[in-house]
C-alpha cells in the first residue's frame, strides 16, 4: 500500500458537537446555522416520508440520503442561482436548495418525467437526476466549458459517490477539467459502501480526493457529518473556480445510514455494529448537540419545526397524489423529432387503450 498523499482534512465539530478548533467567522451567524439545521431536518424527514411513500407502492425505488444530509444541505445552501447542478440520484436536500419542489421529486421517483421539469427558474437550468453512475462528471466539464467560453463566472457542481469514482467517466471528466482548468466542483460523497462494496476495497488509493492530483488540480477531504466543515471547504471551492483558479475535488466522508436504495437490504453486507456506530456521527445530532450548547435551540423549538415539516410533506404528498397521470402515448413525445410513420400504429393503439380508461381521476385511480 503507497503511502498516504499529505491532503488537507477539515473538521470543527465533533460527532459530539464539541468544536476541534475556532470556528469559521461566518459561524457566529446563529441565524445561518439555525437555517442549516432546519434544512437538514426536512430533508431527513422527507427522506424517511419517500421511503414510506415506496413501501406502500405509491412511488418507484428510490435513493435515500439517511445520514449524509449536511452535504446537500451546504451545497445548496452556498450555490448562486446562475450556477448549474449536475447531480446523482441522491441529492435529495441538494435539489429542495435549488428550488425543486417536493412533489416534483416524488414525480420523478414515481417513473414520471415532469419530475425533471422543475418549476422554480432557479433550477431551470439544473439537469436531472443521473443514474447511471459517473456519466454526469463529464456533463458537468461541458457545462463549465460554455461557462470559461463564453467567459462568465459561473460554476458547474457535479456530485457523485465513492463508488462512481473507480469509473472511467469520472477520471476522464477529472483529466479534461485539470487540463482545460474548468470552473467545476466535484463534490465525492463518500459513504463507505458502494451498493454492497465497502470503500476499502473498491479503490487501492488511500484516499479518493488524490485523484484529483493526477489531473492537475487540487483535491481535499473534509467531514462529511460536519456541515460547518463542508459549508466552509465547498465555499472556498466555489469561489475559486468562480474565479478561474480551476476546479476543486472535495471528497466528503460520510456514512450511509440506510440501504443503497429501497430495492436494497444492507443488512445482507454490513455488520450491524459498523452501521451502530455510525449513528454515533451522524450529522444532525452533531449540529443538534452544538446549538442546544450555544443556547440557540431546546425541545419547544424543536418539536415546532418536526409540525412544520410534517405539515409541509403532507402538502407536497397531496399535490404529487392529485397531478395525475400522463397520456400513456407521452412516454414516445421524446424519442424522435418527428415520430416516424411506419410506427403511427403504436402510438394510435397506446391512445385509443387510453382512451378506455378512467379520466380525470388521481394517479393512482
Amino acid at each position: 500500500m503507497p503511502n498516504k498523499i499529505d491532503l488537507s482534512y477539515t473538521r470543527y465539530l465533533d460527532p459530539a458537537g464539541q468544536p476541534t478548533q475556532p470556528l469559521p467567522a461566518w459561524a457566529s451567524d446563529f441565524a445561518l446555522l439555525t437555517r442549516l439545521y432546519r434544512q437538514m431536518q426536512l430533508t431527513r424527514l422527507f427522506d424517511l416520508k419517500t421511503v414510506a411513500l415506496q413501501r406502500t407502492g405509491r412511488i418507484g425505488t428510490y435513493a435515500p440520503c439517511l445520514g449524509q444530509e449536511a452535504i446537500g444541505v451546504a451545497l445548496g445552501s452556498l450555490m448562486q442561482p446562475e450556477d448549474v447542478l449536475v447531480p446523482y440520484y441522491r441529492d435529495t436536500g441538494l435539489q429542495l436548495l435549488r428550488g425543486v419542489r417536493m412533489e416534483e421529486i416524488l414525480l420523478y421517483w414515481g417513473g414520471d418525467e415532469r419530475g425533471s421539469a422543475y418549476a422554480d427558474p432557479g433550477a431551470a437550468e439544473d439537469f436531472p437526476l443521473c443514474v447511471p453512475i459517473a456519466t454526469q462528471a463529464l456533463h458537468a466539464c461541458g457545462v463549465a466549458s460554455a461557462f470559461k467560453i463564453r467567459g462568465q463566472h459561473r460554476v458547474a457542481v457535479t456530485t457523485c459517490g465513492d463508488g462512481a469514482t473507480s469509473k472511467g467517466d469520472f477520471l476522464e471528466a477529472l483529466n479534461v477539467a485539470g487540463a482545460w482548468q474548468l470552473p467545476v466542483v466535484f463534490v465525492v460523497n463518500n459513504n463507505q459502501w458502494a451498493i454492497s462494496v465497502p470503500r476499502r476495497i473498491q479503490c487501492g488509493a488511500p484516499t479518493l480526493a488524490q485523484k484529483a492530483i493526477g489531473a492537475g488540480f487540487a483535491g481535499e477531504q473534509v467531514d462529511g457529518n460536519d456541515v460547518v466543515a463542508v459549508y466552509e471547504r465547498f465555499g472556498q471551492a466555489l469561489e475559486r473556480a468562480r474565479h478561474g483558479k480551476g476546479p476543486v475535488l472535495l471528497e466528503c466522508l460520510s456514512y450511509r445510514l440506510g440501504d443503497h436504495t429501497t430495492a436494497d437490504d444492507a443488512t445482507r453486507y454490513r455488520p450491524a455494529e459498523e452501521v451502530k456506530q455510525a449513528w454515533q456521527e451522524e450529522p444532525i445530532k452533531r449540529l443538534q448537540a452544538y446549538l442546544v450548547a450555544q443556547g440557540q435551540w431546546d425541545e419547544t423549538r424543536e418539536q415546532a419545526l418536526i409540525a412544520d415539516c410534517q405539515a409541509q410533506l403532507q402538502a407536497a404528498v397531496l399535490a404529487y397524489e392529485a397531478i395525475g397521470q400522463q397520456p400513456a402515448e407521452s412516454a414516445m413525445d421524446y424519442v424522435y423529432a418527428q415520430w416516424p410513420a411506419a410506427l403511427a400504429d403504436q402510438r394510435e393503439l397506446l391512445q385509443a387503450r387510453a382512451a378506455r380508461q378512467l379520466s380525470g381521476g388521481s394517479r393512482h385511480d
